[in-house]
């Protein structure tokens, strides 16, 4: 995509909703990029299956409009309740919950790794500007290969299936553009336990170093990225927790929460490396009964300003299948 090509596709979209927030954008761009050249510079985001999906629908340079989801925070919205398992958050800290998290998922049974040829359905809200909630569709092959995503997602008519070629999997070593296969590969490897876990992140090294940060900001980063993995063995899982756990400034949030979908949810809250004085952080959202990541939300000044949420995910045979 040439750069005559990309201010035309802005500026079709001038009028439209964005899907990400500015927080997102160098991510998105940065995701163009490699989808039409095959290469990509550093990667610093660690939201790896929102931006891919926002860049997508860039990318297809269609309109995006209210025939998305444009429900927004309004009055009136269902929220499912949730059933916890004799849980009380109150006076709990970040890694008392992690912890409990931890020994909840490692007792899962194992996950079978999907074929290379098969493909990883996503369904995810996330909110965009004027508090307008978009639901975004995406199937990423296990091998990194390709991405698929209708153009006009939610619509009546969401047109045709379209693909775009990633070949993630060819990129060099300094760069994080690890296939699904890749990171679960990876996560499987993982000890249980947070330090191992730290150490292994360190020797793996799948991202470069932000000399501006702290070695914690940088392991922050390397697990924010694994927690967005898209398959996740129940004890590489746990590992993620237990390190996450060690992170400094973590803070539980003493009650359950919505997510962008209308759930309910625990938060875990972080702030974001490098701006500790800014009041700017992560909140990350687990599921209450299952304690797997089911969502995230930014924080600003300790006002929510942005979020998503993993409606549906699941292994499929071709790119276009639904669970």
């Amino acid at each position: 995509m040439t750069v005559d090509e990309m201010t035309w596709v802005r500026e079709l979209r001038a009028d439209a909703p964005v899907a990400d927030r500015a927080r997102l954008a160098p991510g998105r761009d940065r995701l163009v990029e490699a989808a039409r050249t095959g290469k990509r510079r550093p990667a610093t985001w660690g939201r790896r299956r929102l931006v891919i999906a926002a860049a997508f629908v860039a990318v297809t340079a269609v309109v995006v409009t209210a025939t998305l989801l444009a429900q927004g925070h309004e009055a009136g919205r269902e929220v499912t309740p949730a059933v916890t398992p004799s849980l009380d958050l109150k006076g709990m800290s970040a890694r008392e919950f992690l912890e409990y998290a931890a020994r909840t998922v490692e007792g899962q049974p194992p996950v079978t790794e999907p074929r290379p040829d098969q493909w990883i359905y996503a369904k995810v809200t996330q909110e965009g500007d004027d508090d307008a909630d978009f639901e975004l569709e995406t199937w990423l092959r296990y091998d990194g290969a390709k991405l698929a995503s209708y153009p006009r997602p939610g619509a009546e008519d969401p047109g045709e299936l379209e693909t775009t070629e990633l070949n993630l999997e060819g990129l060099a070593d300094e760069y994080d553009d690890r296939s699904p296969r890749q990171m679960y590969r990876f996560l499987s490897t993982l000890p249980a336990d947070g330090e191992g876990t730290l150490k292994a992140l360190r020797e793996e090294n799948a991202l470069v170093d932000d000399k501006s940060l702290t070695q914690a900001g940088n392991d922050y980063t390397e697990l924010s990225v694994l927690l967005d993995a898209d398959v996740q063995p129940p004890k590489g899982l746990a590992g993620l927790y237990r390190a996450l756990a060690t992170m400094p400034g973590g803070e539980l949030v003493d009650h359950l929460v919505e997510d962008e979908a209308g759930r309910q949810a625990v938060a875990v809250r972080f702030p974001e490396p490098g701006r500790e004085g800014e009041k700017h952080a992560d909140e990350w959202l687990l599921d209450p009964v299952t304690f797997e990541v089911v969502g995230e939300r930014v924080i600003d000044d300790g006002e929510v300003v942005g979020g998503n949420a993993q409606v549906a995910k699941a292994v499929v045979d071709k790119a276009g299948d639904r669970p």
